[in-house]
């Protein structure tokens, strides 16, 4: 008993921690023409192995389980579990916090304004002109979609040496500044109201007592926009012939 409990100890590898170990080294096959990149990687043999393809009954040589196991939802035939699935207790896919932002559908990464900068002046007008929204999407910006519905935001970055009247619904400190200083005149226009039910109810109301009503003022506000930019035609409507009585 002593001399197999000695052979025992003497088999048995002392154990040594993951930072006393020495590393594992990488594999990497290289000619002597080509440089080391990405793709000449490779693991070290043996860590990685191809999963074993398994069978489906008797015939494919791997028992009657094939290494599915005897019982289980995994060993029955028809689809098993979902990917994500943890056995009923919430996923990590739904413990996890949501993204914040666009990313995670939130307007907070939204952008509030269409943004041109003191540069962009100075190279796209010229002195003694006016910058307005609709002068700078014509001249700086392509803007489209959401965006074309925001108002104009000037910011500081560049510099100025034009004198400009530029109309905006908002100036950061440095680009009121330099515009200023610059002889020319920085203008807060004030921005589209937002639509909220409190507002529309007060509308609807003060129209009602003026003898209006809100769908036909928004109905001429559509059309006379539409005149503005040459889309609206006016057509009269046919006039059908009389018809003459039968003879009978």
């Amino acid at each position: 008993m002593q001399v197999a409990s000695r052979a025992l100890r003497s088999s048995v590898r002392p154990f040594t921690p993951a930072s006393v170990r020495a590393p594992r080294a990488l594999v990497v096959s290289v000619s002597a023409s080509e440089r080391l990149r990405l793709h000449n990687l490779s693991p070290e043999p043996g860590s990685r192995r191809d999963e074993k393809r398994k069978g489906r009954g008797h015939a494919a040589g791997q028992g009657g389980t094939c290494g599915f196991g005897n019982r289980g939802q995994k060993s029955r035939s028809g689809p098993s579990v979902r990917p994500g699935f943890e056995g009923g207790q919430t996923p990590l896919y739904r413990r996890l916090p949501k993204l914040r932002g666009i990313a995670g559908g939130m307007s907070a990464g939204v952008p509030d304004f269409v943004v041109v900068n003191l540069d962009d002046l100075e190279k796209h007008f010229a002195a003694g002109e006016e910058v307005t929204l609709d002068a700078v999407k014509e001249k700086v910006l392509s803007v489209s979609g959401r965006d074309t519905r925001l108002p104009l935001k000037v910011l500081g970055s560049g510099s100025l040496t034009k004198s400009l009247t530029v109309h905006a619904t908002a100036f950061s400190e440095s680009a009121k500044a330099a515009i200023e200083a610059a002889g020319g005149k920085a203008e807060v226009v004030a921005a589209k109201a937002k639509w909220t039910r409190k507002a529309y109810k007060k509308l609807v109301a003060e129209l009602a007592e003026k003898g209006q009503s809100y769908e036909k003022e928004q109905l001429k506000k559509r059309i006379d926009n539409l005149k503005s930019k040459g889309m609206y035609v006016e057509r009269t409507p046919k006039v059908k012939a009389p018809v003459a009585a039968k003879k009978k």
